[in-house]
């Protein structure tokens, strides 16, 4: 329980934890603090890029986006928890800095998580996560291929042991149809139909 109270008191400080999820082990940060996240890119080695909302449960991504309740709300049940990022409308703007250039949208994610990590995010809420690699590496499975650099950087860091290691699905919701960004981790082709048809309901 005592990590799990370290990796609360440091997201609340404006700092970077390192949590596991069902893909790979992520570097997050208060979506509230844009200096935090700008340093999850400086980390990573890349420039500003988008960074998804990742919530224990979809209620708590709605207390950070409350434009996705109602009818998006519903679509989000449909699929969520899963391993898919979700690439959704975001009319008021909240957290334009983790969708630099496309501050309209935002993308959202409730996996399947491990127990300390969901107990960080109810205690928490929803945190901004990437994966603790450097751009352009493979996704750290273990804690032990996470970089130095970022582990050293990292208030936090929660171990699980071994991740499954494929990042998520990346589904962009904003046009008439969905579009698949990344194939990745859950079944992009079961997502699709489940959101076959879905704006015209």
């Amino acid at each position: 329980m005592g990590a799990v109270s370290d990796a609360v008191t440091v997201l609340r400080s404006g700092a970077l934890v390192v949590l596991p999820t069902d893909t790979v082990y992520g570097l997050c940060a208060s979506p509230r603090e844009a200096a935090a996240v700008a340093r999850s890119n400086e980390l990573k080695g890349r420039p500003e890029q988008p960074i998804a909302l990742l919530g224990a449960s979809v209620q708590a991504l709605i207390d950070c986006v409350p434009e996705l309740s109602g009818r998006w709300q519903k679509l989000l049940e449909a699929l969520l928890p899963g391993a898919y990022t979700l690439v959704l409308p975001n009319p008021e703007h909240h957290f334009p800095w983790l969708s630099p250039g496309r501050e309209e949208t935002i993308g959202v994610r409730v996996p399947e998580l491990p127990e300390q990590t969901r107990e960080v995010l109810e205690q928490f809420g929803a945190v901004a996560a990437t994966s603790a690699n450097r751009h352009g590496e493979p996704d750290p499975r273990r804690v032990e291929e996470i970089p130095a650099q970022i582990r050293a950087a990292a208030g936090t860091v929660l171990d699980a042991g071994e991740l499954p290691g494929t990042p998520s699905t990346v589904i962009d919701l904003i046009g008439p149809e969905p579009v698949v960004l990344r194939i990745g981790a859950g079944d992009p082709e079961r997502a699709l139909a489940r959101l076959s048809g879905w704006k015209n309901r």
